[in-house]
């Protein structure tokens, strides 16, 4: 018998805005057509002017705990995910954690871009699992559209804004594979790619963030690739097939990289958790959007097994196999 985090709680937060294909037509030299074409993407959200990740954040983070039937005074810590913070520092966790008015303990974010949730996801199992904290606040939240090169057709169509959160809890399991929980995670980057997805400049460099620069055929290439080879490791680790995955909820940041996917898999698309054509790519906050919308249309039941994949600038690509 051993700690396993269980997910008790999901939250979500999506800007007003939407921004459709047909908006982004009158923006830059582009067509719907080609958007959904090569992304899936129809329309996405667009956080407001003064409407920070932190602020995203917390509104998921408040749902989460709702959904769990929990208060602030109940949670250990927070570990956020995000590529896009209000400010070098403080952390968007110490913002979360003091808005909440949670007691003092951990709080810190995780940068692995796109995969931030998965990365985020595996420090806080390994708290929990270390017997360090009981519950905490994991958090993928993004502000793309601050990055984003609004003249650059290559990339504008793709990014958006989002939160996405979830609680995780310690509790005994005895059941194995049976019991819920997360069972394993498999993280990975390859530093050598840095320069496939990245921003043009940062802090120590210029003092500015940057726009996304991205060479999008090599990176699909890669995705591809890694994809597949971290779905392989995560049921061979856990010595099972791909039958025994009811659920796929993967990185939402192209429909045809989700397709390839599920094809390894030998999983009907009924069986992938698909939002990307709604909320185009929101890095680190797209997997938890993804599973909240998942679990609140009931789509996702208890018991069920999840596996939950990412790959990001860096590079890098991780995966999670979880029983919800």
């Amino acid at each position: 018998m051993g700690i396993q985090s269980v997910i008790t709680g999901t939250g979500a937060y999506l800007p007003e805005k939407i921004l459709t294909n047909a908006d982004l037509e009158k923006m830059v030299d582009t067509s719907d057509e080609w958007i959904i074409q090569r992304s899936g993407i129809k329309e996405r959200r667009i956080a407001a002017k003064d409407e920070t990740t932190g602020d995203m954040a917390l509104a998921a983070a408040k749902k989460a705990l709702e959904a769990g039937g929990l208060t602030p005074q109940d949670i250990d810590g927070v570990v956020v995910a995000t590529t896009t913070p209000d400010r070098t520092f403080p952390s968007v966790a110490a913002k979360v954690q003091g808005e909440l008015g949670m007691a003092p303990g951990l709080a810190l974010d995780v940068q692995a871009v796109c995969t931030g949730f998965i990365y985020a996801l595996s420090v806080a199992d390994n708290f929990i699992r270390l017997g360090q904290a009981k519950r905490l606040l994991v958090i993928g939240a993004e502000k793309m559209s601050s990055i984003v090169d609004w003249k650059d057709r290559g990339t504008c169509v793709l990014f958006a804004d989002g939160a996405g959160a979830v609680i995780l809890e310690g509790q005994e399991n005895d059941k194995g594979l049976e019991g819920s929980g997360i069972h394993s995670t498999h993280l990975y980057a390859n530093g050598t790619q840095r320069d496939l997805l990245k921003t043009s400049d940062g802090t120590s460099m210029s003092g500015d963030a940057g726009v996304i620069e991205m060479q999008g055929r090599e990176v699909f290439k890669y995705a591809v690739s890694y994809m597949a080879d971290v779905v392989e490791e995560t049921l061979a680790h856990n010595n099972i097939g791909p039958d025994a995955i009811d659920w796929l909820v993967p990185h939402q940041a192209n429909i045809r990289i989700i397709e390839s996917t599920a094809k390894k898999l030998g999983m009907s698309m009924d069986k992938v958790v698909v939002t990307v054509d709604r909320h185009g790519n929101t890095s680190a906050a797209s997997v938890p959007l993804a599973l909240d919308e998942a679990i609140c249309d009931g789509r996702i039941k208890r018991g069920d097994m999840l596996l939950l994949e990412a790959m990001g600038g860096g590079l890098t690509w991780g995966a999670a196999l979880v029983r919800y």
